[in-house]
C-alpha cells in the first residue's frame, strides 16, 4: 500500500495511491498517517478499505510528508561503503548516528531554501525507514517486524555548518527544508528485501548518484536493532539510512546547490521527488 498526505502546509490529510495512480481521500476513515495507524493492526484495517469508494484527490495536490507527528528522525552517517571511500573516510565499525530536526521535514517536492550565508549545501538521497511498533532492544532477525514501511529522504546538508563550526554533524543537518519526505509511505509488504534497492539522485537532469542499497555497510535490519538499544523507537519514528556515492563534497572539485537547481530523487519502488534549491528570501 502507497500512503500519502495531501494539501496545503500544516493542513494536510491522510490518502492513499489507487492501483491507477490517482490518491484517495482517506479522511473518513483515518485523521492522519500516524500512531496507531501505522501498527500492524492499523496498516491491515488500510489494506482492506475499497479505495475505489473513495473520493479522488485533484491530481496537483500538494503533497506533504507522507508520515505525521514524527517524534524522532534518526540518521546513519557514512553507511555506504562506496560513499566512504568518495569522503576519504575510514568505513566505521559501528553505526555512525546524529539526529535530525524534525521541523526540517517538508514535503517531497517543496523547495528546499538555501539559508543566508551559506554556500555549501549539498544533496542525499537516502532510504528511511518508517517504524510501525515500538521497539527497544530488538534483536537483528525480528527487527524489520517494526518497520511499517519505506521513504525517499533527501538528507540536504550544509558542509560548512556540519564540519567547520565545531561539534555535532546536526548544526549542517537540521535547517527548515532540509528533510523533504515521500512521494509515498510504501507498506513493507510492497518491499520484501530492502537491501536491494536501485537509488538515483539527478542535480538539473545530470546524474550525480546512481547506486543501490546493495552497498550498506549495516543493513536496515542491524540498524533497527543497535538504535533500539540507544532509545526506544515509537510507532511514526524515522531512520535515515545513509547514502550512496555522488554527492557535491564527494566531486573534484566539490561544488553545491544553487539557486535554482534542481534535484529529482528516486528509489526503485518508493517514488520520485523533486526539489528547486531557492535562496532564502526569494
Amino acid at each position: 500500500m502507497k500512503l500519502v498526505r495531501f494539501g496545503s502546509v500544516g493542513k494536510e490529510r491522510p490518502g492513499a495511491v489507487d492501483e491507477a495512480g490517482c490518491v484517495r481521500d482517506l479522511s473518513v476513515h483515518v485523521r492522519d498517517i500516524a500512531g496507531d495507524v501505522l501498527s500492524h493492526d492499523g496498516l491491515k484495517k488500510l489494506n482492506e478499505i475499497d479505495l475505489s469508494s473513495l473520493p479522488i484527490v485533484a491530481a496537483d495536490e500538494r503533497l506533504g510528508a507522507p508520515v505525521s507527528g514524527v517524534g524522532k528522525l534518526v540518521c546513519v552517517g557514512l553507511n555506504f561503503s562506496d560513499h566512504a571511500e568518495e569522503s576519504g573516510m575510514a568505513i566505521p565499525t559501528e553505526p555512525i548516528l546524529f539526529m535530525k530536526a524534525t521541523s526540517a521535514i517538508c514535503g517531497p517536492n517543496d523547495d528546499v531554501i538555501l539559508p543566508p550565508k551559506t554556500e555549501m549545501v549539498d544533496w542525499e538521497v537516502e532510504l528511511g525507514v518508517v517504524i510501525g511498533t515500538r521497539a527497544k532492544n530488538v534483536d537483528t532477525r525480528t527487527a524489520l517486524d517494526h518497520a511499517a514501511g519505506y521513504v525517499i529522504i533527501n538528507d540536504v546538508s550544509e558542509r560548512a555548518w556540519q564540519m567547520a563550526r565545531n561539534g555535532q554533524w546536526m548544526k549542517g543537518k537540521c535547517a527548515d527544508t532540509f528533510a523533504p519526505i515521500g512521494p509515498w509511505l510504501v507498506t513493507s509488504d510492497e518491499v520484501p528485501n530492502p537491501q536491494s534497492l536501485k537509488m538515483k539522485l539527478d542535480l538539473n537532469g545530470k546524474s550525480m548518484q546512481d547506486g543501490s542499497s546493495t552497498t550498506m555497510i549495516f543493513s536496515v535490519a542491524k540498524l533497527i536493532a543497535y538504535i533500539s538499544e540507544f532509545m526506544t523507537l515509537l510507532p511514526g519514528d524515522i531512520i535515515s539510512t545513509g547514502t550512496p556515492p555522488g554527492v557535491g563534497l564527494g566531486q573534484k572539485p566539490p561544488f553545491y546547490l544553487r539557486d535554482g537547481d534542481v534535484m529529482e530523487l528516486s528509489i526503485e519502488r518508493l517514488g520520485q521527488q523533486r526539489q528547486t534549491a531557492v535562496n532564502a528570501g526569494k
